[in-house]
C-alpha cells in the first residue's frame, strides 16, 4: 500500500480500536473520544482535561445530535486538526 493508503487504514483502525470498547461499535461515546484524544494525540490536544471543553468538542462534532461521534463526524475532527497542523507548520516555515 502507498503511504496515503496506510494512513487511511490507520485512521480507520484507530477509530474502531476505541469505538469497539462499549456500546455501538460504529460510534464513539464521549468517554471513548476522550480516551482516543488522550492516547493518540497527546502532543497536539491531549491537554484537553477540562470536562466543559470536552463537552464543547463533542457537541461541535455531533452533527446528528445523538451524543455520540460516528466515523464521518470523527473524520471531520481529524480533518480540522490536520488543517490546523498544516497551517501551523506552513507559518512556522516563514
Amino acid at each position: 500500500m502507498t503511504d496515503l493508503e496506510n494512513c487511511m487504514a490507520t485512521i480507520i483502525e484507530v477509530f474502531h480500536k476505541y469505538s469497539e470498547k462499549e456500546g455501538d461499535k460504529h460510534k464513539l461515546k464521549k468517554s471513548e473520544l476522550k480516551d482516543l484524544i488522550h492516547d493518540e494525540l497527546p502532543c497536539l490536544i491531549g491537554h484537553v482535561k477540562d470536562q466543559a471543553a470536552m463537552d464543547s468538542l463533542m457537541e461541535s462534532l455531533d452533527s446528528d445530535g445523538d451524543s455520540e461521534c460516528n466515523f464521518q463526524e470523527f473524520m471531520t475532527f481529524v480533518t480540522m486538526v490536520t488543517v490546523c497542523c498544516h497551517e501551523f507548520f506552513e507559518h512556522d516555515d516563514e
